[in-house]
């Protein structure tokens, strides 16, 4: 059975750490504005598969932390958490939705309606962009 709900950030993190950054300190998988965001989880059979974070800031919200544990990624379920995730920010009256990206999920997330901006970052050795809704 599945089932997608608010979550602790504390269950997020766990995810996080788990599947984004194995490698480093639990502390890194922390953001300073988790206590401002809602967080949501994805469950099969009572088991925390996958995790979002949203940080609405009036008509405009970021997305962020989006983590599927890797003996459930392909089978659909980030895209169902995903998709749960944008309609709970369009009742919260978010008009914008954006992300930062990984350049190689880029595809995944245009899937949503979200475009590739000029804007490109890297962190860890990772090459992001931003993206967002129109």
């Amino acid at each position: 059975m599945m089932e997608i709900k608010k979550i602790s950030k504390q269950q997020a993190w766990d995810i996080r750490h788990v599947v984004m950054w194995p490698d480093k300190d639990y502390e890194y998988i922390k953001l300073k504005d988790d206590d401002e965001g809602f967080h949501y989880g994805l469950y099969i059979d009572g088991v925390l598969v996958s995790v979002v974070s949203l940080f609405p800031n009036g008509e405009k919200a970021q997305f962020r932390k989006f983590a599927t544990l890797k003996e459930y990624q392909g089978k659909g379920y980030g895209t169902k958490l995903l998709q749960y995730v944008f309609d709970e920010a369009s009742r919260l009256g978010v008009k914008k939705l954006w992300c930062n990206a990984r350049i190689d999920k880029s595809a995944f997330y245009e899937k949503f309606g979200l475009q590739v901006t000029n804007c490109t970052f890297e962190k860890s050795g990772i090459e992001y962009v931003i993206m967002e809704s129109s």
